[in-house]
This record gives structure tokens, sequence and C-alpha cells, in this order.
């Protein structure tokens, strides 16, 4: 028994009792092999020699055998790991997935007769061989089916209304309702609110037009009213628009000598933009030359129904200067607010958006805010866009000085490092530091996109999200060199029949495309379109930096054609099965470890490794999956051509019988273009 001595003295501890190994070693020398008087032959049961200890030796070898970890065989062999892969993949992209060398990938390629750089693309079906002789197994990635969401063709409730959670519910009030007035130049708007706050303001302003937007808030019986006063004139389009997404409600004000004119035309296209209410004020009903029932027949004509005739439309005849129909556009405007249900929550941290901002000499950034949720009050540090700061000190539109502002209140701030943009939002953090970090880090945001090249909202661009499922319509800005060629090209537009998709004009005119075109275009992610019309340079600008794509045309079948393509890109792909080929199974090779095999014979086209497989038996279809190998031979292969023989590997499949036929064929998308 050397061996067993020796396997014994190897056992774990030999380095910490090796002499004690020795001393027992010489204390019972005999007992190992004859039983002699001290040994352990003398025991019962005992003079057993070196032979007939060996079944003991074995059985404390079966022992530590039990002792061992499970055969490597069942433990050291690895999950075969699964790899996603597209339709075209770089080589460093194929090395960084696989975690392995690219020059390791260079050589197995060389191996496969495929040369490759480190840049090159290389197909699926060559990455799939590579990848699957490297241990992987691989299948095609497949994109998550998009969600889409249904947008509401038309609605009258305010878009910006958060949700709350239960404990929030619990403390929402009834805020006051931001009104929004909006009008073509000269129609009375800022003579209107004049008499509403019952301040002068027009007379301070330039020539009569207002020049910027001022935010103001009223108390009608005990009610307050929030006002946002934005200029009427051609060039302010952008912060006409701005005013209409931090409103609850506009008030269109449309002169009764006057009618409907190009920017009221554009106002209510605005307002619809922002799924507002509109509430119609027909303003100068003192003038002799007042006409208020053909402002009514061109606003029917427009969509807007009056009420008294069977529509929906609110319209209030008023009069600035005799004060005529004031107190009944008051109560219209808080019926509206009344259904709207407006309430908000003041006891979260302030937030809400931008009116204005101008630097002043004396005391720094000023800003105009409207608090939207929320109580703001002097002290708060608030983030601001890209700029940030503790306000100082806070007042109201009148320039009173005060501590707090509640949901729907205007202020106007001191305190901020910068200058804030219109439009910008707001929101309360808890200290300077939090701030400043926060606009460091949108400044950075702001630099990395604006390195970057701005992406083109094109047809080209609808067509990619509508195969993704993002839009459902195709938003369109026209504008032609006469009122005549709108309508056909209207009619001819909305006539194209594509399923459940449609085209959605925010707004149509007549003249040259200029920049308030391109404003409403960023707002509504639009393409203008221009028929026999020249772009303004202002506007060309603005549509470069901002990514807006303009497409003018000056033959009418041209323009529609390309919209038609638009509406096909849109329409939900197509799944068309293509048959590639057909083998039958002449017999059935069993894998250990792998499956059953078919060895078959294409009999005829081609089978494709990287295609689906159906298959049949006494003409009924047993299975379908995806094939997962092909070989010739030993050789894995990427097709097999008629009167080849091969071997199918089929995912998820084993019951495969000598005279099945395997039918390969792949499914691919086409655009629909309905009849």
């Amino acid at each position: 028994m050397p061996n067993s001595n020796k396997n014994r003295s190897q056992s774990p501890g030999k380095g910490k009792n090796t002499a004690g190994l020795q001393s027992k070693a010489k204390a019972r020398p005999a007992g190992n092999s004859s039983g002699g008087p001290n040994g352990r032959g003398n025991r019962p049961g005992g003079g057993r020699n070196a032979g007939a200890q060996r079944p003991r030796s074995d059985a404390n070898n079966a022992q530590r055998e039990d002792r061992r970890p499970a055969p490597k065989t069942a433990e050291v062999e690895p999950t075969q790991k699964v790899l996603e892969l597209p339709q075209q993949v770089t080589l460093r992209e194929l090395a960084e997935h696989m975690g392995c060398s690219p020059i390791e990938l260079i050589k197995q390629l060389m191996n496969a007769g495929v040369m490759a750089n480190i840049n090159q693309q290389i197909d699926y079906d060559t990455a799939a061989i590579v990848a699957e002789d490297m241990g992987y197994k691989v299948k095609e990635y497949q994109a998550p089916a998009p969600v889409v969401e249904e947008k509401p063709v038309a609605t009258t409730e305010p878009v910006r209304r958060r949700t709350y959670t239960e404990e929030e519910e619990k403390y929402l009030t009834e805020r006051p309702p931001v009104v929004t007035i909006l009008g073509h130049v000269d129609h009375g708007k800022t003579s209107l609110l004049d008499v509403i706050r019952s301040t002068n303001v027009q007379g301070q302003e330039v020539g009569g037009i207002t020049q910027h937007i001022g935010a103001y808030q009223i108390q009608v019986n005990g009610r307050a009213i929030t006002f946002l006063d934005t200029p009427g004139h051609e060039a302010f389009t952008a912060m006409r628009a701005r005013g209409a997404k931090v409103t609850d409600l506009v008030i269109l004000v449309v002169a009764a000598d006057d009618g409907v004119q190009p920017q009221t035309r554009e106002a209510i296209d605005h307002a619809r933009a922002a799924r507002v209410p509109i509430i119609v004020a027909v303003n100068k009903m003192d003038l002799p030359s007042a006409n208020p029932d053909l402002v009514q027949h061109q606003l029917a004509d427009l969509g807007l129904v009056p009420e008294d005739w069977g529509g929906d439309s609110i319209q209030v005849f008023v009069s600035a200067k005799t004060k005529e129909g004031i107190n009944n556009l008051l109560d219209m405007i808080l019926l509206v607010a009344e259904m709207a249900e407006l309430k908000a929550n003041p006891r979260r941290e302030a937030e809400g958006a931008i009116v204005e901002g101008k630097l002043d000499r004396a005391r720094g950034p000023i800003a105009t805010l409207l608090v939207q949720e929320g109580t703001l009050k002097a002290g708060d540090t608030i983030i601001v866009g890209q700029t940030y700061g503790k306000i100082r000190a806070m007042f109201d539109y009148q320039g009173n000085p005060i501590k707090r502002a509640t949901p729907s209140t205007p202020v106007v701030v001191m305190g901020l490092k910068d200058v804030p943009e219109a439009g910008d939002t707001f929101k309360q953090v808890d200290s300077e530091r939090v701030a400043r970090d926060l606009a460091e880090e949108r400044q950075q945001e702001v630099s990395g996109v604006a390195a970057q090249q701005a992406p083109k909202l094109s047809l080209e661009d609808i067509f990619a999200q509508a195969q993704a499922g993002k839009v459902k319509e195709l938003n369109l800005i026209l504008k032609a060199d006469v009122q005549g060629s709108i309508e056909p090209i209207r009619n001819s537009l909305e006539k194209i029949n594509v399923g459940d998709l449609r085209v959605r004009f925010i707004h149509d005119g007549v003249g040259n495309i200029g920049e308030s075109d391109i404003m409403l275009a960023i707002a509504s992610e639009a393409i203008v379109l221009g028929f026999n019309v020249n772009v303004d340079p202002p506007a060309q600008r603005l549509a470069e930096a901002e990514g807006i794509s303009i497409r003018t045309y000056n033959i009418i079948y041209r323009l529609i054609e390309d919209i038609q393509l638009a509406l096909a890109g849109m329409l939900e792909p197509e799944l068309v099965e293509v048959v590639q080929g057909q083998a039958i199974v002449r017999e059935v090779f069993s894998i250990p470890r792998v499956g059953n095999i078919a060895g078959s014979q294409v009999t005829e086209g081609k089978a494709h490794r990287n295609s689906r497989v159906r298959v049949k038996r006494d003409d009924k279809v047993m299975f379908e999956g995806r094939v997962g190998s092909l070989k010739r031979f030993t050789k894995d292969v990427r097709e097999v051509t008629t009167g080849m023989e091969c071997g199918v590997g089929i995912d998820g499949f084993n019951d495969i019988q000598a005279g099945d036929i395997l039918e390969f064929f792949t499914q691919e998308s086409v655009k629909r273009v309905e009849k």
C-alpha cells in the first residue's frame, strides 16, 4: 500500500502536520502488511493483508470521486451564446458584439475565402457563418413592433395638461384661465385688452402696434383671468405661436368692417395646431360699415360655424370703443374655463414658461414668467433653459412687488444669470448648485447637437418615420400664387385614397413663403409646399437652420405625385412570402447534443441558410420555423442549389422523417399602394 499511503499524505492538511503522518507510519509498519501484535490485524476482524485493503482504498477513492465536482463534460461545456445580427454590420462592430479581437475575425474570414478590412461591411450570411464557427448561435435582429398612438383629429381640450398622482389630486385647486388674443393687424386686439384691463397700453406702443408680448391678470366677479397680448403684425408671427403654446383658450379678434384677413386665417391655424378652444370677438361693431353677417359667413367657410347657425363656435359682438359686449365676452371666457375644469397643484415645486426676457441696464436680466404649476416665491432658485438664478425680487404686471405667485399668474423676476429665451420652460430646484450643474449639462447637450448637422424634415424622413410607426398623417403648409390654385391642389390631395392615412393641411395662403410659415412648420412638424411662389431669403435661412424642408413646384401633377408617394410610404408594410426553393428529405441523421439533421436533396430553386422553412408531410404543414444550420458535408454554406445534397437543421423541430418536403421561403416587406 505505498501508493495508498502516498495518497493519504497528499491529502489536504499535509502542510499542517507532516511529522504526525510520519510517526503514524512508524507506529504501525506491519499493520499494513501482516497482522502483527501491534497492528490492525490483531483486532477483531483484523489480519487482513495489503491485498485485502484495496477495496477500502477503492472505496475511499470512490468517496473522493463523489466529492469532486461534476464531470467536466457536464459543467465545462458552456451554454451557446445567442448573437443578434442586422442585415449589414462592419467587422469592427461584429468583433465588439462577439467580444473578440478584429484580427481574429479577419483570420476567420480569410480561412473562409473572404478578404475584409476592419471597417468593411459584411452581410448577415457571412457574419453568421463566422460567428457560428466561433461557437455562437446567430439569429437575425428583429426590430420591436412600434406602438402607434392614435392622434386625435380635433379636440377643444387644451393639450397642456399634466397627469397627477392620487396624492397630488388631493391638493388640486381651480386656477385662472390663460387667454391669448390673436387676430389681424389693426383689428383692435390691444384696444380690446385695454378696455378689459382699464389701462392705456396701445398709446405707449410704436405706431399703435404692439411690439412685444405682454402678460396681464384681471379680476372678474372675484375670479381671475390671465391675458397674453401677442403682436398682430406679420413680422411677429413666431411670438404669436409661442403665445398659443401656453394658453388655455384663444380670443380671435375680427374687425366687423374688414372681415377675415390673411393673418386671421393664420391665427386660426395656430390655435388649431395648439388644439385650444377659440372664442371669436367680432370687434368694431360701433362703425356704420360693420357687416357682422359677412364676417360670420367667412368664419363658417373656415370651419368656425356660430352657435346660432347650429355650430359650436362661440362668437361675441363687441366694441372696444363703446365697451359693448365686453361683459358678455368675459362671461364666455369664464364659462369655457369652467367647462375645461382647469386645475393645478399649488403645493408642488413651481414650473412654467417664459413669456419674454430682456436685459435692463440697471437691473440686469429681466424675465416675465407664467407660473403653470406650484407656487413661485421670492428667494427660490430656478433653472430656465440654459441659464439659472435665485429670484431676488418679483413683481406683478403693474410693477408692484409681490412675495409669491400661484398657478396661472404672470410675474416679472430679477436674479437670473442670463436673459432667457421666450418659450423656454423654468423649474424650481433645491439649490443654486443643482441649478448650475443642470445648466451646464444643458449647455453641453446643446453644443453637441449644434455640432451635428440639423436633420432635414423631408418627405424621405416621413417615409422612414411612417414605416417605424411614428407618424400617421402628413402635415402640410401650402402657399400658392393665387387663391384659385389652392383649391384644386387641396381637393386633389384630399381625394387620394391611401387607406386610413391622410393629408392634414396646417395652413394655406397666397404669397411667397415667409418666416411665419417656417415657424408654423417647426411647431407642427410640417413640410412647406410652394406652387408658383418664391421663398423669402430670411425664410430660407431659417428653414436651413431648423431643418425644415421646402419644396416648390410649377406643375400641379408633380406636386400631387410627390405627396402620393409620401402617403404610400406611410402605409403599413405588407409581408409578402417569397418561395426560394424546395428539398426532399432522403435520410435523417441523429447528432448528439444537436438533434436530428435532415439529409436532403434540393429539387427546386435554392436552399438558403438565413431563410424560413416549412416542413410538409402528405401535403400537410407539420412545422414552420427558421433554418438552424445548412451544411455540405462538414462545411457550413450559405446556399445549396438544385440537385445538390445538404444537411438541414431546423430550429425547434426534431420530428423529421424521410420523404418530408422542405419548402424554403422568406417574408419581405413591400409598400402597399391602394388602388
